[in-house]
């Protein structure tokens, strides 16, 4: 069958892999020059199912008020004139129950957990490179009263057979000796020992090169314009250039996947929440962090590629702007000199703000849409990079007609 993927980000790549290894003609359509060159350019890098919960939590609408007067909150809410911003706030808080967020915990955790195998897979079959790093990611607190709830809320996932230990100060030290500076600002913290990381724009670009030496199209500096419907099926994808006819098409456009099928009354709850990076070079290796991490009560994630540390930080409902200026990233900047004040060159860091496709539930849309010939795989939200080669697999099964290996729930359109 022919099946023309729109996007070639993380989630559009991975996608066209797993339709080429299932024997279809796959072409690739994309505005910019190369793969990941949008919100899987500079990402936090980890892969992470024991860090699978849901954001949209009984706390979750604290920190969006304290926002609105506070720039130091981990969600923060900058109101537009934006109906597509209001409805989904609006979708957001009625997840914010424990109930929900219970629910959507368990759900994202079954999606991460397989995604990740689907990765060994990929990476195994493949050989792509991307600064991986296994043996654990560590997720730390800074007080007693941020990490024995935090300790006792793991119990969710371990029930979804996550492996996750809990260290006091010193055990997390000796886990991690690139933590040493820190010592005194951890309480305790929380270690998943099969959790990853790895640079996504380095394995997404190995992995569209796979798939251009195995005949997959790319169709790059292309424009999508539109759909075209006829008969009650997708006849044409129509770009800024020629259209482009196939059997299927395949949606993974992340923020702008409701721009392109709102004309065709297909509503996808997916609003852009803004993240922001630093990528540090190292001047000295051996003191860069063993594993990847996050400082909870910061919400700042950290991943060490290769010779660098990626940094990122903040959740930012304010719309379709990936601008940013020096002052965004000084009080990550900050707490990231704390957390490694030697071995980095911080004046030598390089700045990105990217756009996270997040939906209420934090689910992604997996699935037919009303056109039968058009499909969904879009709305990853900030685990993308860990939900991208399991939702790739779960797509493909689905155009094939076979059962997918883990339950759809919470990933279905209107569902």
């Amino acid at each position: 069958m022919r099946i023309a993927v729109l996007g070639a980000g993380v989630i559009g790549i991975t996608t066209a892999y797993q339709l080429m290894r299932d024997g279809h003609a796959v072409t690739v359509i994309d505005r910019e020059s190369e793969a990941a060159n949008f919100t899987s350019f500079g990402n936090a890098g980890l892969v992470t199912p024991g860090h699978a919960y849901a954001w949209a939590s009984p706390r979750a609408p604290g920190m969006m008020l304290r926002s609105l007067y506070r720039g130091d909150q981990a969600i923060r809410l900058r109101p537009k004139l934006d109906l597509r911003q209001w409805r989904w706030t609006v979708g957001f808080l009625r997840q914010c129950t424990a109930e929900r967020a219970r629910e959507n915990t368990i759900n994202k955790t079954r999606l991460c957990r397989y995604s990740q195998a689907v990765l060994g897979e990929v990476v195994a079959a493949t050989g792509v490179t991307y600064d991986r790093r296994e043996g654990g990611i560590l997720y730390f607190y800074r007080s007693p009263q941020s990490f024995e709830p935090a300790a006792a809320k793991a119990d969710l996932l371990r029930s979804q057979g996550v492996e996750i230990q809990a260290l006091d100060r010193a055990a997390a030290i000796a886990r991690d000796p690139g933590l040493g500076a820190a010592a005194n600002q951890i309480a305790g913290a929380l270690f998943v020992p099969t959790d990853e990381s790895g640079d996504c724009r380095k394995f997404t670009q190995g992995l569209a090169k796979v798939c251009a030496d195995q005949g997959v199209v790319f169709r790059w500096h292309t424009k999508l314009t539109g759909l075209e419907a006829a008969g009650g099926e997708i006849a044409r994808v129509l770009t800024d250039s020629a259209p482009v006819i196939a059997d299927a098409y395949v949606v993974c456009l992340g923020v702008y996947a409701p721009h392109l099928l709102g004309p065709l009354g297909i509503h996808l709850p997916i609003y852009p929440v803004k993240g922001y990076s630093l990528t540090i070079p190292a001047t000295d290796v051996s003191a860069l962090p063993r594993h990847g991490g996050v400082d909870e009560d910061n919400l700042l994630a950290y991943c060490p590629m290769g010779n660098r540390l990626r940094v990122t930080a903040t959740a930012e409902i304010a719309g379709y702007s990936n601008a940013y200026t020096p002052s965004d990233f000084a009080v990550m900047t900050e707490r990231a000199k704390k957390l490694f004040p030697t071995g980095l060159d911080y004046a030598r860091a390089t700045h990105w703000a990217g756009l996270r496709p997040m939906t209420p539930t934090g689910m992604p849309v997996i699935d037919r849409s009303p056109y039968p010939n058009l499909w969904l795989n879009a709305g990853h939200g900030h685990i993308g990079w860990t939900m991208a080669n399991g939702s790739a697999r779960v797509l493909a099964d689905l155009i094939a007609q076979r059962q997918p290996a883990i339950d759809q729930a919470g990933m279905r359109y209107g569902g």
